[in-house]
């Protein structure tokens, strides 16, 4: 296996356009490449949201809460494919129905690595049983937890700094596609 900071990535221009590939290490590089990705939202039959508190080693971000998966697919591979394999390798799920939601552009700076997300972030939605079987990678996750979404909304506003810059942005497209997709209907709000 190659190490992740090794595997490509594909690059692409604001429309989503693929626009060539660079490792992850250089996309993640300052002042950053605009790249394809993806951030994985499980919800749980009571309407839950899954945090994942990302691993101390992780070179962006670490050990602030952000959604239950985030990944790259590789150039040429399908977000919905890439997604399911990141969502087995980080936290043990396998066979949920994905679905993509729309996307989220964001480039957000790590004040402790200086490296760089610049990402047009594909939001992905699935839903799990309540307490379903995980198996978390420590390389990649600190701990989780279950939030219902309100709450999260207003963790979100009163500690920013404790999560990922990408979730409050991640949580509001699949917010609005809430309405037309029965998996995230708990987001929607009252």
């Amino acid at each position: 296996m190659v190490a992740r900071e090794s595997q490509l990535v594909e690059l692409v221009g604001a429309d989503g356009a693929a626009a060539g590939s660079a490792t992850v290490a250089e996309a993640h590089s300052a002042p950053g490449r605009l790249h394809r990705a993806f951030s994985v939202l499980l919800l749980d039959d009571r309407g839950r949201v899954l945090l994942q508190q990302r691993a101390a080693v992780k070179t962006r971000f670490a050990l602030r809460w952000a959604n239950a998966c985030c990944g790259h697919p590789a150039p040429g591979q399908s977000v919905l494919e890439a997604s399911e394999q990141r969502l087995f390798e980080e936290i043990g799920v396998r066979g949920v129905p994905l679905h993509d939601t729309g996307v989220y552009l964001y480039r957000a700076e790590d004040p402790e690595t200086g490296r760089v997300e610049h990402e047009y972030d594909h939001v992905v939605v699935g839903r799990v049983p309540v307490d379903p079987r995980l198996s978390l990678d420590p390389a990649e996750v600190a701990d989780i937890r279950w939030v219902a979404p309100d709450r999260l909304r207003l963790e979100l506003d009163d500690r920013p700094q404790e999560f990922s810059p990408w979730l409050a942005g991640v949580l509001g497209v699949a917010t609005e596609a809430a309405g037309r997709l029965p998996e995230a209907a708990a987001l929607a709000h009252p």
